[in-house]
């Protein structure tokens, strides 16, 4: 699903990753731990093409993604292939403050060009999934932390991405509400067969994944 070979990045003399090569199976959830600074979110925006390696070490880098070498693609494919390959979840929602929620996670549907009795019959479905049924034409700041989180999760979903990445996503959430954001995960990867790959200093959700990763100074040191 994803394989990464040999990625570096800096950020003018500091080496921020240091010769990461990775692979990770379809339908696995993935968790990256770490202290802070050592270049988690980093590999995370890189492996989710939000970011590239230096571009005085990608003749030597690769990142593939279902068979797709993403460095090959110039910025309008790999756009595309982003919006329509990779879903992501963050740690402050991210969701924009003027739309409801229905409307915040039809945007990538939107962007896809798919029609707008499409993507709105997906997005309806996907929020009575999550059980915001009711929540659905409320705007972010009428949602407690708990449903804009999930108002986010859905808005991933709604191009059904083959791999979610995740930043901290129950780092603003209370404990109970970072609990039922866990178990969803686990329950999407079971109904969808999603990938997910999930930077979190949260022990019990790291400890729940298939595997945990630890980064250290820009090192991953088990892969």
């Amino acid at each position: 699903m994803i394989k990464a070979e040999n990625i570096n990045k800096y950020y003018g003399s500091l080496h921020v990753l240091k010769n990461v090569s990775l692979e990770i199976n379809k339908g696995e959830i993935i968790a990256i731990v770490g202290p802070s600074g050592a270049g988690k979110t980093t590999l995370l925006q890189l492996l989710g093409t939000l970011d590239s390696p230096s571009k005085e070490a990608q003749s030597t880098s690769l990142l593939s993604i279902n068979n797709q070498n993403v460095f090959e693609l110039n910025e309008k494919a790999l756009a595309q292939f982003r919006n329509l390959n990779l879903g992501f979840i963050f740690q402050f929602h991210q969701l924009l403050p003027e739309f409801t929620a229905l409307e915040n996670v039809c945007i990538p549907g939107f962007i896809a060009k798919k029609s707008k009795a499409e993507v709105e019959k997906e997005a309806i479905r996907l929020l009575t999934y999550l059980g915001l049924e009711d929540r659905m034409h409320h705007k972010p700041n009428e949602l407690s932390g708990g449903q804009q989180q999930r108002v986010a999760v859905a808005r991933a979903l709604i191009n059904n991405p083959a791999v979610i990445f995740a930043d901290e996503p129950s780092g603003n959430l209370d404990h109970s509400s970072a609990e039922n954001l866990h178990e969803l995960f686990f329950k999407l990867r079971a109904e969808f067969g999603q990938t997910f790959v999930i930077v979190t200093h949260n022990e019990e959700l790291a400890n729940m994944a298939d595997r945990k990763l630890v980064m250290i100074d820009g090192v991953l040191q088990n892969s």
